[in-house]
C-alpha cells in the first residue's frame, strides 16, 4: 500500500453513524466491527490510515469514482474553460450536463461525490470517537502527544472532505463525532453555514500539529498543509489579510520556487517532493490490483494506438491551449487576444491537407502548453511524436488534443500500472503544491494594495516556466517557446488579472479553474464568453446559459428523498 508510503495496515470499518453504503445517514450491514473491538492504539491508527485512505475518492473497485478524484477534473476543469469531457457524445452523458452547465439532481456523477466525501468524514469521525473513548477508558492509551496529533491529522482530514461538499453543493448537513445515534444524524438539517467548523478543524490542526509527519511517512499531513489548507480556505471567503500569514509562513519554509522542478511535480519517480505541500499518495496492492491507485483519473488516457488506449475523457478546450500564446514580450495576453486568429492544430482539415499537417514551428507560446497539453507533432513524454487524431476518440466532439499532467512515461508502465487495466497507474495527486501557494499569496497581496509584493511571486513562477526544456523535433523546437517576466503592475486591476491568468496557465488541468471562477464572481462572464468562441468550433459548448445557480449543484435526489424532507435543495434546483 503506499498511501501513507511505508505503511502497511489492516483498515478496520465500524458500524458507523454515516456510511454509503445506501445512504451517508444509514448504517453499515451487519458482520462488521463495532466500537469497542477496536478500542485499542492500533485500531485508532487503523482507523486513521482509513480516514487518509479516502483521498483517493474510491471505495468500489476501479469505475466508479471520476467526480470524487482528488484531481478534481470533472468539477475543476471540465465543467470550466479549460477542458472537455472528452470521449464521445455517448460515453458517460451525464458527464455532458456537468460539462454544459446543466446539472440536475438525479445526475449520478453527484451522487457519486456525495457519498465518497461524506465516507471520508464518517471515517474520521470514527477516528475522533474511538480515540476518545480510548482514552477515557481504563486500557493502554496513547500519550498526549500523539493522541493530539491523531486529532489533529483527523481534523484537518475532515476539513478538507467538508471543504469538497462546501464547493460543490454550499448547504450540506455538518455531522460530526458527537453525534451519537442514526436518529440525530438523520435529523440533521442543511440550514447552517458550516464554514465555521471547517476553520474551527483547521485551527485545530495548525495548533496540534508539527512539521515533523508522524514517523517521517511522507503521505502524512504537518502543520504546513494546515497553514496551506486554512490560507486557502480564508482566501475562498475574500478574508485575504488573514489568509496571507499562513500563506506566507507556507512559503517561507519551503525552498525557492525558481529552483525547482515544474515536470517533477507530474513524475512518478519524483513524488513528494519540495514543491509537494499536500499530495495524495496513489500506489498498486501487494497483488497488483489498483484500488488504492489513481481510479479517479483513468478515464482520461487516451484512444486508438496510443500506449494507453482508454478511454478518451478529458480533452483540453481550444481556449486553454490559446490562452498559453504569448505577446511580442513574451507576457500573456490578458485582453483575450489570444482568440485573434487561434491556433487549431489539424482540427478541420481534411485530405491531403490532414495527411500532410506540420506543427507550426512559429507559434510563439509559453512552454507550459506542451508539458499541460499533448497535441500534433509534439513529442509527448516518450511516447513519441503525438500524431493527432490516431490518438482521439472523437475529434469532432471533443477537438485534437489530450492532457500529459496525469499520464506516465511509457518506460515506467511495468510495476506502476495495474495489468489489464493500464490506465490505473500509481501516480500521486497534488492537492496543493507551493506554486498554488505563490499564486494565493500574489493574490491576497493584490487585493491588500502590495503590487510589488504580488509582481515578485508571479514572476517567480514564470521564472521557472522560463526553465522549461524546449520541445524538439527534427532537431529544433516545435513552437517559438518564450515566457517573460512582468515588469510591473501598473494597477491592481492590471495586477488581479496577471494573477488570475498565471493560476490558469500554471495550475491547468489540475482541478481549480471552476473553483476560482466561482469565487472570483466572474464564472457567468468568462463561462459566457468561452462558449461564444467555443462554440464556434465544437457544438457541445455552443449555446451554454451560465445561471447564477449553476455556481454550485443540486443535493442528490437520492439523498432529499432518503431525508424525509430534513435535507432542502439548493436555490435554483
Amino acid at each position: 500500500m503506499k498511501r501513507l508510503k511505508h505503511i502497511c495496515i489492516a483498515v478496520i470499518t465500524l458500524t458507523t453513524i454515516l456510511s454509503c453504503s445506501k445512504s451517508f445517514l444509514e448504517p453499515n450491514p451487519q458482520g462488521e466491527l463495532t466500537f469497542p473491538q477496536v478500542e485499542s492504539r492500533e485500531g485508532v491508527e487503523g482507523l486513521l490510515i482509513g480516514s487518509y485512505s479516502m483521498l483517493n475518492g474510491n471505495i468500489e473497485g476501479l469505475w466508479a469514482s471520476f467526480s470524487s478524484a482528488p484531481s478534481q477534473w470533472l468539477f475543476g476543469d471540465v465543467a470550466a474553460d479549460n477542458a472537455h469531457k472528452g470521449s464521445n457524445n455517448g460515453d458517460q452523458p451525464n458527464m455532458n450536463f456537468i460539462e454544459q452547465n446543466r446539472p440536475t439532481s438525479t445526475n449520478d456523477q453527484l451522487e457519486v461525490a456525495w457519498n465518497r466525501f461524506y465516507e471520508g468524514i464518517t471515517r474520521c469521525n470514527n477516528t475522533l470517537r474511538v480515540l476518545a473513548d480510548l482514552q477515557a477508558g481504563d486500557d493502554e492509551k496513547f500519550d498526549e502527544e500523539r493522541a493530539v496529533q491523531i486529532q489533529g491529522e483527523t481534523r484537518l482530514l475532515r476539513a478538507h472532505y467538508y471543504f469538497m461538499l462546501k464547493r460543490l453543493f454550499v448547504n450540506v448537513p455538518w455531522v460530526d463525532e458527537g453525534v451519537t445515534s442514526t436518529e440525530d444524524a438523520a435529523n440533521t438539517p442543511n440550514d447552517s453555514d458550516i464554514s465555521p467548523m471547517i476553520e474551527e478543524d483547521l485551527r485545530f490542526a495548525i495548533e496540534n500539529l508539527t512539521e515533523e509527519k508522524y514517523n517521517g511517512e511522507v503521505g502524512r499531513v504537518n502543520l504546513p498543509v494546515a497553514q496551506a489548507y486554512l490560507g486557502k480556505f480564508l482566501l475562498y471567503q475574500q478574508r485575504h489579510d488573514e489568509a496571507l500569514p499562513f500563506l506566507q509562513a507556507v512559503i517561507d519554509s519551503k525552498p525557492d520556487l525558481a529552483g525547482l522542478s515544474f515536470t517533477d511535480n507530474y513524475d512518478i519517480t519524483a513524488e513528494n517532493g519540495p514543491e509537494s505541500i499536500f499530495e495524495v499518495q496513489h500506489g498498486l496492492n501487494p497483488d497488483g490490483s489498483g484500488d488504492n491507485a489513481n481510479t479517479g483519473d483513468m478515464l482520461n488516457f487516451f484512444y486508438g494506438n496510443a500506449p494507453i488506449n482508454c478511454c478518451g475523457f478529458l480533452q483540453p478546450s481550444f481556449d486553454l491551449v490559446n490562452a498559453f500564446r504569448v505577446d511580442d514580450d513574451g507576457l500573456p495576453m490578458l485582453d483575450g487576444s489570444y482568440r485573434d486568429d487561434p491556433y487549431l492544430s489539424d482540427f478541420g482539415l481534411t485530405g491531403s491537407d490532414k495527411s500532410n499537417y506540420q506543427v507550426d514551428r512559429t507559434l510563439r507560446v509559453d512552454p507550459r502548453l506542451d508539458y499541460t497539453v499533448g497535441r500534433r507533432g509534439v513529442p509527448f513524454r516518450d511516447w513519441g511524436t503525438m500524431p493527432g487524431d490516431a490518438w482521439i476518440r472523437d475529434p469532432g466532439f471533443a477537438g485534437p488534443f489530450v492532457g500529459i499532467k496525469h499520464t506516465i512515461e511509457q518506460a515506467q508502465f511495468a510495476g506502476n500500472t495495474v495489468a489489464g487495466t493500464v490506465q490505473v497507474t500509481g501516480l500521486n495527486v497534488k492537492i496543493i503544491r507551493l506554486a498554488d501557494v505563490y499564486l494565493m499569496a500574489a493574490e491576497c497581496k493584490v487585493e491588500l494594495g502590495d503590487l510589488p509584493g504580488a509582481l515578485e511571486l508571479v514572476n517567480a513562477v514564470r521564472s521557472r516556466a522560463a526553465n522549461l526544456a524546449p520541445k524538439v523535433a527534427g532537431g529544433s523546437p516545435v513552437a517559438d517557446y518564450d515566457v517573460q517576466p512582468y515588469q510591473s503592475f501598473p494597477n491592481a486591476e492590471y495586477a488581479r488579472n496577471a494573477v488570475r491568468f498565471e493560476r490558469r496557465l500554471e495550475l491547468a488541468l489540475e482541478g481549480h479553474r471552476f473553483y476560482d471562477l466561482v469565487r472570483w464572481g466572474v464564472a457567468q462572464q468568462v463561462l459566457d464568453s468561452y462558449s461564444g468562441f467555443e462554440g464556434g468550433y465544437l457544438s457541445i459548448s455552443r449555446n451554454l446559459s451560465f445561471q447564477p445557480q449553476n455556481e454550485y449543484y443540486p443535493i442528490p435526489q437520492t439523498e432529499l428523498d432518503r431525508s424525509g424532507g430534513i435535507l432542502t435543495q439548493n436555490s435554483g434546483y
